[in-house]
């Protein structure tokens, strides 16, 4: 098989960087162009010396790239600086944007969220939101993906199945997350220094952050009615991962081992979310470096209530290894390829 030609727009970040580890082995993707701003000109070497050795082109400015060679394209820029680009490339080229420019169907609620109107709203029409496992069929016949939140992934896997089956109350749905210091980006910024996280935890965005639309989003269109959650991010002391803590209300009628079961159901063929076994709770450490999703299922001393415990790294599922996931569907490649890495330990 010829194998496809990848263009990483935005290279220089982390998901950048995490796009280069996991696709330098894909057996059906050459990285044909990489770009950066600042650091156009340089190798990829020189800006993160972990992937030294490899063969890969030198980091280029975007308007450089040779678009008529390329299949796909990994777009990796900051939200508000994706639409315009998007809309230029040609038609032969397919698109997963890791970008939040494409997740939200209503450009007014992007308008609202991001503050700047969308200045492609007919790419927008056309944009399937990429949530692997939910979302196939529809992923496989686009052209334009937006690749999800690292947050919404945490919170939408465990919880829509529950919610299209009934299993759980629309209201009063709680999602407590905690991130590591990545989910930030590389860029330097006060609040992600070393001494203004190290040994602290703290809450961010608290009732305003922009992930919480685009949790609702998905809810809504699983329970076939509105869904408003309570959902508050954290930053922990920690390179990468997501836990995501769910607090819910059993419908009348289920259990908690009907939480069970449905997930395990609903992800039986799945390669990367599993269930884990009655008892067990899953930690970042189990999936670090990975492409897996782990959902536990508790019982609360609050009798008709559930706790729900997921966690991924918010660097490959939470974003480009969904996104190299996606790209396998929209191609007809096979799902796991370039994401068989197990999990680092300790």
């Amino acid at each position: 098989m010829n194998k496809i030609k990848a263009a990483i727009v935005g290279a220089s970040g982390y998901t950048g960087a995490e796009l280069v580890r996991l696709l330098i082995n894909h057996p059906h993707v050459d990285i044909a162009a990489m770009t950066a701003d600042r650091k156009a000109g340089m190798r990829m070497a020189d800006v993160f010396p972990h992937l030294g050795g490899l063969e890969l082109p030198d980091l280029i400015k975007m308007d450089e790239v040779d678009w008529s060679h390329i299949d796909v394209c990994f777009c990796c820029l900051p939200h508000g600086t994706t639409q315009q680009f998007i809309a230029s490339l040609p038609q032969n080229v397919r698109i997963v944007d890791l970008s939040a420019d494409f997740r939200l169907k209503d450009i007014e609620e992007y308008a609202k969220w991001y503050g700047d109107e969308h200045r492609a709203p007919e790419l927008q029409k056309e944009a399937v939101y990429g949530l692997s496992e939910l979302k196939r069929d529809e992923i496989a016949k686009a052209r334009l993906v937006a690749n999800p939140g690292c947050y919404p992934t945490s919170a939408q896997l465990p919880l829509i199945p529950l919610l299209k089956e009934g299993k759980i109350s629309t209201d009063g749905i709680i999602i407590d997350s905690k991130s590591g210091t990545t989910g930030a980006g590389r860029a330097p910024k006060e609040g992600t220094l070393f001494c203004e996280v190290s040994d602290a935890i703290n809450a961010y965005g608290v009732g305003t952050h922009r992930h919480g639309p685009e949790i609702e989003q998905g809810l809504s269109e699983a329970a076939g009615k509105d869904v408003i959650v309570s959902f508050t991010p954290h930053l922990m002391p920690m390179n990468r991962g997501i836990l995501s803590t769910i607090y819910v209300s059993l419908e009348k009628g289920a259990s908690v081992d009907d939480l069970r079961s449905t997930l395990d159901q609903s992800y039986a063929n799945d390669p990367f979310v599993r269930v884990v076994e009655e008892g067990n709770s899953p930690a970042t450490r189990h999936v670090r470096g990975s492409n897996y999703c782990l959902i536990g299922v508790f019982a609360d001393r609050a009798p008709g209530r559930a706790i729900i415990v997921c966690v991924e790294d918010n660097v490959v599922k939470g974003a480009s290894g969904q996104a190299v996931q996606n790209m396998n569907i929209m191609f007809g490649f096979d799902e796991i390829s370039g994401l068989t890495q197990q999990p680092m330990f300790p």
